[in-house]
């Protein structure tokens, strides 16, 4: 017997699953969020369910909003069932399913008018994000680009914005004009400084329009950083399948994720804040250790799996950790070139977290894919590899492990895996980084002249050398030779 999810089948789905000890009906909204994907569902959604299951800070239930055509779809599906969201939780010996409902509603996608509204609202005290690292309008430094179209039309039409950022301008001058205090605005994507990044792209974008205002919002609005963490895969046919057949739920677009889960967050905010310490979140005064340490061992260490696991046909994450020749090179690359340059972190042993994310990274029943980890390369090789490559070389370092990354990467979209099988990209910059892969099979500098890619390591004549080096012997041996010659310490030969 299986039940469709809705408010009124909670009770059918508590058989099998954990549902809301508190009435929805008891909501109220606090928390406006861009960006209403998975990991949202299976991160911050997750610890304000948890807390209000304690019965507390009922007034910051979040209320969806997106700009995207994907974002009108998930609206679609959760609307179809109230809003809820059923997340499955599995570790290596359990998978739970539990319902949440923090979520009371998602505001129509295209109509600028009624989010700028709800942006008014002297309710809405914090505005989330997740809307990826490829969102926030940056090159490869980091550095907002007011000029990028999107955003330039925002700056020409300040009434009627359609970029994530204009609508938090509209919305926060609306405040401003109103007399309202501002709400804090709160980055959960995977940015080093992600909070100093929004912070840029929102003042960027006001003074483009209202100089005054843009000034009024650094001198109010609190932007704190935060370094989120669980690895939670894309959702498709065989999830919702498994959660039906298993569950007896049938959830339009579930969640799955690991058990794992982490919030480091910055103690800065404008207008209040729920009592998320209560629930797990690490509030500290400065994050900037933990997200150097996660975004540079886990998230690079996912962006160093994807590129040969592609190339080697391989397609879940736990299948390419259990190749021993991945799994070592990830151990030497991070224990060689990425872990030395990672800042200390309080009470924190850098070894020991490695070894968990090897723990986390070969959960099969994740079934993340190497595809999901491989995709939008040209935003996360900037924020999650070539800041390590540029801290080595800045550090008198080598970085032939970190070249060979970046090599990996160009092999990658020169289109084909090492037995012949037709790549498919997943990157706005596809076309332009595929046709540059195909020249650097005889140039290899062809693949490094994206300026807002590489920056200032392109230009060090070690990194050109230790990426020609790899790269050639990439199209000359395949990609397993290549990684038994880093291990055995020959690449550099």
């Amino acid at each position: 017997m299986t039940c469709k999810l809705s408010l009124a089948t909670l009770s059918d789905a508590a058989r099998t699953a954990a549902i809301p000890s508190y009435d929805r009906a008891s909501l109220k909204a606090g928390i406006v969020h861009f960006g209403v994907g998975n990991f949202h569902r299976a991160h911050q959604a997750i610890y304000l369910d948890d807390l209000f299951n304690q019965g507390a800070d009922h007034d910051w239930a979040i209320i969806g909003a997106g700009v995207l055509p994907s974002d009108a779809a998930m609206r679609e599906k959760l609307a179809a069932q109230d809003f809820l969201t059923t997340v499955v939780e599995q570790d290596n010996n359990k998978t739970a399913a539990r319902v949440t409902a923090p979520m009371i509603d998602i505001l129509p996608v295209g109509n600028p008018a009624a989010a700028i509204a709800r942006l008014a609202d002297p309710e809405i005290r914090i505005v989330s994000l997740t809307i990826t690292e490829g969102g926030y309008f940056i090159d490869a430094s980091g550095t907002f680009n007011p000029a990028h179209p999107a955003i330039a039309a925002d700056g020409q039409n300040p009434g009627a914005p359609k970029t994530v950022f204009g609508l938090i301008v509209a919305g926060l001058k609306a405040r401003k004009d109103k007399g309202i205090g501002p709400f804090t605005v709160m980055s959960c994507d995977n940015i080093p400084h992600n909070g100093v990044v929004t912070a840029n792209a929102v003042i960027g974008t006001a003074a483009l329009s209202d100089p005054a205002l843009a000034d009024w919002i650094l001198a109010n609005v609190a932007f704190p950083n935060a370094m989120v963490d669980r690895i939670t895969p894309a959702t498709g046919q065989r999830e919702i399948d498994f959660l039906r057949d298993n569950f007896g739920i049938e959830d339009n677009w579930p969640v799955y994720c690991e058990e794992f889960k982490q919030w480091v967050l910055e103690d800065k905010f404008t207008a209040g804040r729920p009592a998320l310490e209560k629930v797990g979140v690490t509030f500290v005064p400065d994050v900037t250790p933990y997200e150097h340490m996660k975004i540079r061992i886990l998230n690079g260490g996912h962006a160093a799996i994807a590129y040969p696991a592609a190339l080697m046909d391989i397609h879940f994450v736990h299948d390419a950790m259990e190749d021993p020749l991945i799994r070592a090179f990830l151990a030497k690359l991070e224990k060689d070139e990425i872990i030395p340059i990672v800042p200390p972190v309080p009470n924190t042993s850098l070894t020991d977290y490695f070894a968990l994310i090897e723990h986390r990274l070969l959960n099969p029943k994740i079934a993340d894919t190497i595809p999901r980890l491989a995709q939008d390369g040209s935003n996360r090789q900037p924020k999650f590899i070539l800041p390590s490559t540029l801290d080595n070389l800045r550090q008198g370092g080598d970085v032939i492990g970190l070249a060979l990354v970046s090599a990996l990467w160009c092999r990658y979209f020169a289109g084909k895996t090492d037995s012949g099988k037709d790549i498919v990209f997943n990157d706005a910059s596809a076309e332009r980084l595929h046709a540059a892969a195909l020249k650097a099979k005889d140039d290899p500098s062809a693949f490094l002249v994206f300026d807002d890619i590489f920056g200032e390591v392109a230009k060090s004549d070690l990194f050109r050398k230790r990426f020609a080096r790899a790269l050639k012997t990439l199209w000359e041996k395949g990609t397993r030779e290549t990684l038994q010659l880093y291990l055995d310490g020959k690449l550099a030969v």
